[in-house]
């Protein structure tokens, strides 16, 4: 068995996320005890009954209490009334995280719930997920040479840093250190602007007249490309609002390329569409050749 790494895990919000998460550091014998937390009852008795957990407690104060590591896996727009909930309750040594995909939100919610930043605090953002969510959709595979991000504060200590580290890497995955406007500029321009691009091109073919037959007749490029159109909607519209000034950036810039690439179709211009195809091209085949 690894060496132990944590006594009493506390994971806020059992779902895909958290789930995988308890899945894999329970499958790599890091962890002794796993409790759950939430706002659903009965999602929290299933992750018992699947053994992604060992226990629930309905409570937030009474479920950190004794945890030497809570990770809050909720969406953005609930983090800080969870931190306000659990500040009081926390053990002075606990390690706390978050896998939260904005980290500007998440560190402006610890400051108004602890009043200021917490030492022990180590935001981080797990670079993997699926158009899927709740508990029934998380493996231990999830992390497994997948990047986690994290963004340590100013006041971050280091051995809690060294333990969130130590915590995703017995997952399999690959940590590295962002500071937090970085993480958002970049998250905004990979991950948040597709996804805001897929949810878009869905509703507008679903809003047109014949919509039913465009469905009808949609082959697979079209279901891969929407495939995170399916990704929970709270979720993303937390994220939208969470990290509103990069995003605004991204879409901006986007929207300018695509009235560009509009301009080139409508006076046929072949030779800026197949330049701009084959700039397209070359630059997804290194990536996933990469």
């Amino acid at each position: 068995m690894a060496e132990l790494l944590i006594k009493r895990l506390c994971i806020v919000g059992v779902g895909l996320i958290g789930g995988s998460l308890a899945r894999a550091l329970r499958e790599a014998g890091v962890v002794t005890e796993i409790i759950g937390t939430g706002r659903n009852i009965e999602n929290l008795k299933k992750a018992v009954a699947l053994g992604v957990i060992d226990s629930y407690e309905e409570d937030l104060a009474r479920a950190v209490k004794g945890a030497d590591v809570v990770v809050v896996a909720v969406p953005l727009g609930a983090m800080e009334a969870v931190f306000k909930t659990i500040a009081p309750h926390l053990d002075e040594h606990a390690i706390l995280t978050d896998v939260g995909s904005a980290k500007g939100s998440v560190v402006k919610a610890a400051e108004n719930a602890f009043g200021s930043l917490p030492v022990n605090l180590v935001p981080g953002h797990p670079i993997a997920g699926t158009e899927q969510s709740g508990v029934e959709a998380s493996f231990a595979e999830l992390y497994n040479e997948r990047r986690i991000i994290i963004t340590p504060t100013s006041v971050s200590d280091a051995q809690a840093i060294a333990r969130v580290r130590a915590m995703w890497e017995a997952c399999g995955a690959e940590v590295v250190e962002m500071n937090v406007e970085h993480h958002d500029e970049v998250l905004a321009a990979t991950s948040h602007l597709p996804h805001m691009l897929a949810y878009t091109l869905v509703d507008t073919l679903a809003r047109m007249d014949d919509s039913q037959e465009i469905f009808d007749y949609a082959a697979g490029g079209f279901r891969d490309f929407t495939r995170i159109a399916s990704s929970d909607p709270q979720m993303w519209n937390d994220i939208c609002l969470a990290n509103h000034d990069a995003l605004v950036v991204m879409l901006e810039r986007f929207s300018a390329d695509l009235k560009d690439l509009s301009n080139a179709v409508q006076r046929n211009d072949g030779d800026y569409l197949k330049e701009m195809f084959t700039r397209a091209k070359q630059a997804r085949d290194a990536f996933c050749n990469k």
